[in-house]
């Protein structure tokens, strides 16, 4: 019997995924030792670039000039394999990301010592190089062609056999894992924990039915909250250093019922996004002092022309009349501006807003506002009443928004007043009014939230749902739950946001690699209206970056630690001159990490590594 290589026996091994300590220098040689060993004897930094650039195209060359031995997905992954690691290998890359991966591969060629190069550097380019020799797990990529010789009405049979098995086997068994709102159990916990919630706070059924008692019985404090629902040391001490450090902090009692009264993989979601971390708190804190966090991520301070205005776009404008909400994610885009939960003096001035909404008028290529804030659903009728007519009368406004997660916070806030006070803005054919909201998990979608949409819907007000992807919300099929969810409460998936890249809430941040994996396999089984919403990077003072497709942003590195770095190009390139954008992004194997020691089995993941 031949001796197995060295190569074979790794190529083996990663046929299965791989530990963290697999991801290593050793490893590394023996998989890419042909790629190397060109680069090896090059007579310096320039020309081992170059060989191993030609080597890539080469071989991709050979790849598509057709061979027997390759099925179609391999040469597929060989495709995008050599296309990120050409792009990586340009010295302008080099420049852009502050950090060579050529001089990397060359060192480590050479046998020069890299002390610098972690487990989730050795983890991507271990998988580039699997990728560019076409190994692909069996795990991942199963044979599920029809036999060759049915056809007709046999054919379609045995195709919908299989795919009554694939959605079984493989999509109903992960999405069956999660809880949401609106199964029965659920509902029942949920009653019960509105009773015992009005028991502490001294309130009755009614009252809970009431906006304006959710707002002044909004949880402020850690005492308050632990009266509610068991919560950890850590979470009491992450609450009282918040408030202590003056880090906006509350919840509305309908939001606590959300929560199951002892914490579980079930609620992990509704609480993270409300209850600070004590890794977050410090950060803010330190922030608050030192100025040292990425605050104002999006550059909104470049794209003000006037207070109270942001604009990024031509026919969009941004109005931000109400700087505080109901309740405050911890993750808001927002949250350095927030002083407290309904903060006073967090409503702009009658004159500002005059100021801003007469400099709309004054800017007639905008014909659609998006009033948001803070969230102007938690102002009254009167005060929202005097904005909306002051802004319905720019002559150029066809759409007018209301950005507000009162659907998901406090449902019982779109009463039949507020409906049809906003209802009275629309002019069929001349202006549309719509809802978007912020709705992240499917355990926060209820009843109350379907009856809060059924009645702006039958008053022509469309909701559509942006979600911020989360580490929180990003498992298996976690996505497609949500989606089918949304639509059948009547909410439109819109948009699907990589969280931003704001150092204080790094514990949020999901590679884009998971977000188009989760996009080009889960969200792309579902039919076209439940996966109508848009994957996007929000690029700092320039917008939102698609992600559906390559040729809107170059991989340009990986860094030491394993993050990958993009160049994003803005919304505009082929219209006018603007700069691109450089952002890096959390490394994939601490994700993977993350999720494993939280009980996922990361092998559901593997193909992670291959979205650019």
């Amino acid at each position: 019997m031949a001796k197995e290589s060295t190569l074979d026996f790794v190529l083996r091994e990663f046929t299965v995924v791989p530990t963290k300590s697999s991801y290593n220098l050793d490893t590394l040689k023996a998989i890419a030792g042909k790629f190397l060993d060109r680069m090896r004897t090059a007579g310096g930094l320039s020309a081992a670039r170059e060989r191993l650039y030609r080597l890539i195209s080469i071989h991709q060359f050979d790849t598509f000039a057709g061979s027997e031995e390759l099925q179609e997905h391999q040469t597929f992954r060989i495709r995008d394999c050599a296309t990120a690691l050409k792009f990586m290998l340009k010295e302008n890359s080099d420049r852009l990301a502050g950090f060579s991966v050529a001089k990397a591969l060359y060192d480590i060629a050479r046998d020069v010592p890299r002390p610098d190069l972690q487990p989730g550097f050795y983890a991507e380019m271990i998988h580039i190089f699997l990728g560019l020799q076409g190994v692909v797990s069996d795990m991942v990529f199963e044979n599920t062609y029809l036999d060759k010789e049915l056809e007709g009405r046999e054919a379609a049979i045995a195709r919908s056999e299989l795919l009554d098995r694939y959605w079984e086997e493989k999509i109903e068994t992960r999405i069956n894992k999660y809880r949401h709102g609106l199964e029965d159990d659920v509902r029942e916990v949920r009653i019960k924990n509105r009773k015992r919630i009005l028991s502490v706070l001294g309130g009755t059924e009614e009252d809970w039915f009431d906006w304006r008692w959710q707002l002044r019985n909004i949880i402020r404090d850690a005492n308050s909250l632990a009266k509610l629902v068991n919560i950890t040391e850590d979470d009491y001490q992450a609450i009282t250093q918040a408030k202590k450090n003056r880090i906006p902090f509350g919840i509305t009692p309908y939001y606590v019922s959300l929560m199951d009264e002892t914490a579980n993989r079930n609620d992990t979601a509704v609480r993270a996004q409300v209850i600070p971390s004590l890794e977050y708190v410090k950060a803010m804190s330190e922030a608050k002092n030192e100025n040292i966090c990425s605050f104002d991520f999006m550059l909104e301070k470049d794209t003000s022309p006037i207070d109270l205005i942001t604009r990024r776009y031509p026919s969009i404008v941004i109005l931000k009349p109400y700087n505080t909400c109901p309740q405050i994610c911890v993750y808001c885009q927002r949250n350095w501006e927030i002083d407290d939960v309904l903060a006073k003096g967090a409503m702009a001035t009658k004159e500002s807003i005059d100021d801003a909404i007469e400099w709309i008028k004054e800017h007639p290529a905008i014909h659609d506002a998006l009033v948001t804030g803070g969230d102007p659903l938690a102002l009254n009728e009167n005060v929202l009443k005097r904005i909306l007519n002051k802004l319905s009368e720019v002559p150029s406004i066809e759409r007018i928004r209301i950005g507000s997660r009162t659907p998901v916070t406090m449902p019982m806030r779109i009463n039949p007043e507020l409906v049809e006070l906003l209802s009275s803005y629309r002019i069929p054919m001349k202006r549309e009014i719509t809802v978007v909201t912020h709705v992240e998990h499917p355990y926060e979608i209820t009843e109350e939230m379907f009856n809060a949409v059924e009645l702006l819907r039958k008053n022509a007000i469309s909701v559509y749902n942006q979600n911020v992807y989360t580490f929180h919300v990003s498992r298996r099929f976690e996505g497609v739950l949500l989606r089918r969810l949304l639509k059948r409460v009547g909410i439109e998936p819109y948009y699907t946001f990589n969280t931003k890249g704001k150092e204080e809430t790094a514990e949020f941040r999901v590679p884009i690699a998971r977000l188009l994996q989760e996009q080009k396999e889960e969200a792309r089984l579902l039919p076209g209206l439940s996966r109508t919403d848009e994957a996007v990077y929000n690029v700092p003072g320039l917008g939102k970056n698609y992600l559906r497709a390559f040729q809107h942003r170059d991989i340009l590195s990986i860094l030491p630690d394993g993050s990958r770095v993009y160049n994003f190009h803005p919304w505009e390139k082929n219209i006018s001159i603007q700069k691109t954008y450089v952002g890096t992004d959390v490394p994939i194997l601490e994700y993977l990490s993350r999720l494993e020691s939280n009980g996922e089995d990361i092998a559901d993941y593997e193909t992670i590594w291959y979205y650019f």
